[in-house]
Formats: C-alpha cells, structure tokens, sequence
C-alpha cells in the first residue's frame, strides 16, 4: 500500500494505491464522516483479483488540499464529481470502475451520469446518490427526518460552532448510530479521525449541509454542472447497489428505493446486507468487494 500525491483540478489529492500498477483501475471513494481507509481491506481483496485500486481522500480530509487558499470550500455534489473527473484525468485514466458511498458514492453517481463514457462499472452505496436540490424542502417521513438531526444541527451556527470545536467528537457518534451492529475499535476510529484534522474539513462540511437545502450558494465554478444534475439525469453504466439493513441514516425502504432508483436504467443489482450499517465498504469488505466484481462482470 502507497500514499501518494497528484495535482487535479482544484486539489493536490493524497490517494492510497494497492495492487499492479498495470491492473484494471478501480478507484474506491468513501463518504463522510469516515476516510480513505474505509476501503483497504476491500481493495485488498480487489488487488488479489488484479485491480489497481485507488483510494483518494475527498476534499477536506486527510493530506488532500486546495491548491489555492482563495478557492470557495465547497462541499456540494458538482464540486465532488468534478474532483473525481479531475482526477482520473490527472492519472491519465480513460475509464475506470468507480465504487462509493455517501459522499463518495454522490461522486461516482455524478460522474456516472453525467460522463459514463469514463465509467466501467459502478458500486453505490444506498443507489441513486444525486441530490434533488430542487425538492429538498419537501418533507421526508418524521422518522427519516429525525435520522437527519445533524444536517439540521449544521445548518445553524450553534452547531457549526460546536462542530468545529469538536469534530471527532461528532464524527463518533454518528459512526456508532449509523452502523449499531458494527463493533469498530478505538483504533479504527483514531486511524481514521486524523483525516479529520485536514484544515479544510469543517468548512466543507457545513457547507455540503447547507448548501444542499438552499442555505448556501454552490462555488460558481461549478454552476453548470450543478444545473445539469438538476435535471436528474440517468445511470446507464452497468450498476450494483449495496444497502445494509442497519443503516442509521439511509435504511433500505423497498418502495422508497425503487422511486428513487428508477434514473438506474442500465443493468443493476441490488444487494442488501445483513446487520450491514452506513460504511459498507469497512464493516463488509468482502461483500464490498464482490459487488465490485459483480458490477464489472454485468458490463
């Protein structure tokens, strides 16, 4: 496993590799509150079957920085898509199978849909991730909302502020809500709370908050491809969805998923895991795996 560094767009983004430089590329992205790491223990496995799997920490965490302090922090869907782009670019990657959750699955989505030319396959996790920005003050179920208690808390200045005053401490709770069955050590945690420390990441996060629910404006740069997303946009490339049924934050509702998932339109899977909660990758890393495998093999 090797950390390295590569200017891309609007970053010079720290990335993880595992496997033969001359494998099939996968690259790995994970969401937040969590980290690069997430993935290794799957891109292991996916090294073993010959990939060349890359992990990149997102904007905002670990080593990952913006190459100019003037640069809005934005955290919303256009800017991750286009970071991803940006950096498959920046590798001189034609295509590549593209496998996220949350935050990183909101990239692979975007850039699925809206460049599948540069898309082999693609894992997501809780399907179809693109934000419908247009209706996000329409009302989820109550019990949905109140899993949402943070995105509110952060959209008020009393919880950015306690945020940055204590954003691991944030970031813990909610792994423990969102995954109830996954017994994560200190360790684990640590490990990957030090990619919070990255001087950008609060204010990328409140901003993802905010912006997604019209409280904030989206970084003009990406204007376009904000409006392109709008529009909602189909999934054509060849897809497998994982869903754990103990997600604290995204349960799988069959009709829920079904309305939302309909812009899949390509060939897709669903699997659901068992006891699996939000981070996917780190709690089943060999399921993880094997709907990356599944995914290539549906193209």
């Amino acid at each position: 496993m090797e950390t390295k560094r590569i200017a891309a767009g609007a970053l010079d983004v720290s990335w993880l590799e595992i496997g033969p430089a001359a494998g099939w590329p996968c690259i790995l992205l994970h969401g937040w509150p969590y980290d690069a790491l997430s993935g290794v223990e799957a891109a292991r496995r996916l090294a073993d079957k010959g990939a060349r799997a890359i992990l990149p920490w997102l904007r905002g965490f670990g080593r990952t920085r913006f190459l100019r302090a003037d640069t809005p922090r934005s955290g919303e869907q256009a800017a991750l898509g286009a970071d991803l782009l940006a950096f498959m670019d920046a590798l001189a990657l034609p295509r590549a199978t593209l496998a996220g959750y949350d935050w990183g699955g909101r990239a692979a989505c975007v850039v699925s849909a809206l460049w599948p030319e540069r898309v082999e396959a693609l894992v997501t996790g809780n399907g179809y991730n693109i934000q419908n920005i247009a209706r996000a003050l329409e009302p989820a179920a109550p019990a949905q909302e109140a899993a949402y208690w943070y995105q509110w808390y952060l959209n008020h200045e009393r919880g950015a502020r306690g945020f940055a005053a204590d954003p691991a401490g944030l970031a813990r709770l909610l792994w423990r809500m969102w995954s109830p069955e996954w017994a994560f050590t200190d360790e684990a945690f640590a490990a990957s709370a030090a990619a919070f420390a990255n001087p950008d990441w609060a204010a990328v996060t409140v901003h993802s908050y905010r912006h997604r629910y019209g409280n904030a404006p989206g970084d003009p740069a990406f204007a376009a491809i904000e409006a392109r997303l709008a529009a909602g946009p189909e999934i054509s490339v060849p897809t497998v969805i994982v869903d754990g049924d103990a997600d604290g934050v995204a349960p799988f509702t069959a009709g829920d998923n079904a309305a939302r998932d309909a812009a899949i339109t390509g060939k897709r899977r669903r699997v659901i895991l068992k006891g699996a909660g939000h981070n996917l990758p780190q709690e089943r890393p060999v399921e993880w795996a094997e709907a990356v495998l599944e995914a290539r093999a549906l193209g």
